[in-house]
């Protein structure tokens, strides 16, 4: 675990909360007072969050063991909980889904944009001016991309993630220091005070980088100038957001191996809430409703992320994985055992175990 880098833990972990603290909002009427929250944490955090995706992506290759990573830690929970969170919706809900699969339904189109990105990164890791093809691309799919495997959304967004792909420790550490944390203050805060005026010169749906153009009563001309700016405005916050996190190790470091745990799991909350009616009794509560819905988001992340509780839902999200620790733990057990002098099997059963574990951390 040393060889992990606790800002970047950090940044995973704090990024995550406000996947679900945002998610959390939603529950709320969408002209209440989580209103402005919403889009100013709309403007930032989500290509924050694909930025330090694309970071961690930097060494994906198509060689078979990344192949095989990609498809056990993406592609498998992907399939398992779009079909998980289409069953609680249809059944728990009532809703009605269509496209299953080929439309990414909330929140699985991450995973979905997640397997594309990946796939793409050593195109784009070697492309000589690669950021300025993503921000193009990024454009254009405003005017065709549609929501067949969320297409509009993984080039809506691709800018971040090459973004991500093309930086570099040393590039990144021009964010540290009084000055930058400083400067990441006043530039959340001017985009708080831009977040005000979301609806009089865009809209919140321009944020989630997935509409085309002709949803928006404007001229392709103004909304692709309207997402440039969206995306400089998303840039700006990223870069802010960085220089604020925690460089060392604090009391929530390690959770911040667990993202895709609480990514994956909290989505049956939020929509719990939406089924009991917590809309209608936060529009006569509405403060009450925002309090209690943020601190539940607050709670519920650092519970999924709690090594006691995410331990055992990372079996479910990475069953393939669980299943190839397992084999090695059996292994190593086997090797210990069969060794001249070997310990006695209660000891063991302990050093297999803590072999297991030290791969597993590695």
């Amino acid at each position: 675990m040393s060889s992990r880098d606790p800002w970047l833990d950090n940044a995973k972990l704090l990024l995550v909360v406000l996947v679900v603290v945002g998610h959390g909002w939603t529950v709320l009427p969408a002209d209440g007072v989580a209103a402005r929250p919403y889009d100013f944490l709309y403007a930032w955090h989500m290509p924050a969050f694909v930025f330090v995706t694309g970071y961690l992506s930097r060494t994906f290759d198509y060689s078979r063991g990344r192949m095989w990573r990609l498809v056990r830690t993406v592609l498998v929970p992907y399939l398992l909980f779009e079909a998980a969170m289409a069953l609680f919706r249809v059944h728990v809900g009532g809703e009605k889904l269509e496209d299953l699969f080929a439309d990414p339904h909330w929140p699985m189109w991450f995973l979905a944009a997640l397997f594309f990105w990946r796939l793409l990164t050593p195109l784009f890791r070697a492309m000589p001016g690669g950021l300025a093809v993503a921000v193009l691309l990024s454009l254009g799919a405003g005017l065709w991309a549609g929501d067949t495997l969320d297409l509009a959304r993984v080039l809506g967004l691709l800018p971040f993630f090459v973004l991500g792909l093309k930086a570099t420790p040393e590039r990144l550490e021009w964010l540290r220091g009084r000055v930058p944390a400083a400067i990441g203050v006043a530039v959340l805060a001017g985009i708080w005070l831009l977040s005000a005026y979301t609806d009089r010169w865009a809209s919140t749906e321009w944020l989630y980088y997935r509409a085309q153009y002709d949803e928006f009563a404007v001229s392709d001309t103004r909304a692709a100038v309207t997402r440039l700016v969206i995306i400089a405005i998303g840039v700006a916050g990223t870069c802010a957001f960085l220089a604020l996190v925690p460089r060392r190790t604090t009391w929530f470091t390690g959770m911040g191996a667990a993202t895709l745990v609480v990514y994956l799991f909290h989505g049956f909350a939020v929509k719990g809430l939406e089924y009991a009616g917590y809309t209608a009794w936060s529009a006569e509560h509405p403060w009450l409703g925002f309090v209690l819905v943020t601190a539940g988001g607050l709670s519920l992340s650092f519970l999924l992320a709690w090594r006691p509780v995410a331990s055992r839902l990372e079996r479910v999200v990475d069953p393939f994985g669980a299943a190839e620790r397992k084999m090695k733990e059996a292994v190593a057990l086997t090797v210990v055992a069969e060794e001249p002098g070997s310990l006695p099997p209660m000891t063991a059963g302990a050093a297999g175990h803590a072999g297991a574990v030290g791969e597993v951390a590695r």
